[in-house]
């Protein structure tokens, strides 16, 4: 029975969302060549939109477009000059598509973690290993990641390009390296994986809802980590805050869509099992004595679940310390809300202010100026940051929400 062309386009689109960084991950393992890998996935992606309209899709699509995958590099490898030079290749390649026709639907191996490391070699760039891996693992837009890191979509395309070509050329290796070897990495694997949570956290474009399923990657790739390291506190921290945050998503939207803050969620809907595991972990974390920034996030997010309402006075101490670590204008944007939670309105107010030239395209800033803009009584600078936020939004939902906190200000 064949399926309709939107149907198979659907499917197609699920796939790439859910399953993207572990396709690529398979690929570039077999390939060891990201731009191959990529191209050959993309190939594979236009048959299936020819093939499944056709006949329908196959019990194991993912199986299916990576062997697909796979064939097209061969193709590819080729009709490439120096087909003598990489013959080796080639065979190799084709005794995988054989063995691989021999089982039925074989299950793919999870090679992401892997990539993660390839990506965050010490070659690059701390922003550069970060923006490949978001790139290649999280399946993240040059424009989404360009927001996650306030740049433009040109600058981030050609850094994640740069990056590409020059793992080719020095040779890198695809492997998660010994313990001896993480400290030059494991800061920039660690907010990889944060920023794949983070972007699953927000709303994504027009009416799509926040989408778990990056969440859950990236709490997946943050339990592969403490198998391989155990001990580690900030591997904890990481996790546990991720644990602590995602408990909460199932109160974030009404039944109509509609974003609910937090403090009008409704808690029985929270995932006690995550947040029980994520307050342990933080236990874990902080009895080691070496704090770090995803611990104190963790706990951050700790008291903002185990408190009604939290201790904001507590969580701007926490923030005073975080910015010790991370002075960054996002830091110090959330610990400006936290002063003005805690009851210093104007001193927060003065905060945001004196950050507007640094985060001028970041849209919480706006929404966040023109909440306690709105609080300090400066209703026309409330207002006006709050059309600036809903201009800056990508997603419906986000934007009435918006309009909705921008309507109940008092009239000019």
């Amino acid at each position: 029975m064949t399926s309709s062309a939107p149907d198979i386009a659907s499917l197609i689109h699920r796939i790439m969302r859910d399953d993207r960084g572990r396709l690529l991950a398979a690929l570039i393992r077999s390939l060891g060549d990201f731009h191959l890998a990529e191209d050959s996935l993309s190939d594979a992606l236009e048959r299936a939109l020819i093939h499944w309209s056709r006949s329908g899709p196959p019990d194991r699509p993912d199986a299916w477009l990576l062997q697909t995958a796979r064939r097209r590099a061969i193709d590819r490898i080729r009709k490439d000059r120096g087909l003598a030079d990489r013959a080796p290749e080639i065979r190799r390649l084709m005794e995988e598509d054989e063995a691989e026709r021999a089982e039925a639907a074989p299950e793919i191996p999870d090679e992401r973690l892997r990539l993660i490391f390839t990506c965050c070699h010490p070659a690059l760039d701390e922003k550069s290993r970060v923006a490949l891996t978001l790139r290649t693992v999280g399946g993240l837009t040059a424009r989404e990641i360009s927001r996650a890191f306030l740049d433009t979509e040109p600058a981030m395309g050609q850094r994640i390009s740069r990056a590409k070509a020059k793992i080719a050329r020095a040779g890198i290796t695809y492997k998660v390296p010994e313990p001896e070897d993480w400290d030059a990495r494991l800061g920039s694997v660690l907010t990889t994986i944060y920023l794949v949570f983070n972007e699953g956290w927000t709303a994504g474009p027009g009416e799509a809802p926040i989408r778990a399923t990056l969440c859950e990657e990236a709490i997946f790739l943050a339990r592969l980590l403490t198998d391989l390291a155990p001990e580690d506190p900030e591997i904890e921290g990481l996790l546990a805050l991720m644990c602590l945050s995602h408990a909460r998503h199932g109160s974030r939207l009404s039944p109509d869509g509609t974003i609910v803050s937090l403090d009008d969620q409704d808690r029985k809907l929270w995932d006690r099992a995550l947040i029980d595991e994520g307050l342990t972990l933080l236990d874990q974390a902080m009895a080691r004595g070496r704090a770090g920034p995803f611990q104190l996030q963790a706990a951050i997010s700790a008291l903002h679940v185990t408190s009604d309402p939290p201790d904001w006075p507590q969580i701007r101490l926490l923030y005073d310390r975080l910015a010790g670590f991370n002075p960054s204008p996002v830091v110090r944007l959330n610990r400006a809300v936290a002063i003005a939670e805690a009851g210093a309105v104007q001193e927060a107010l003065d905060e945001l202010i004196g950050l507007e030239p640094a985060l001028a395209s970041y849209q919480p800033f706006h929404a966040a100026l023109g909440e306690i803009a709105g609080r300090a009584g400066d209703i026309t600078g409330a207002r006006r940051a709050l059309r600036t936020a809903i201009e800056l939004s990508r997603s419906d939902t986000e934007k009435r929400w918006l309009s909705d906190r921008l309507a109940q200000l008092a009239p000019h």
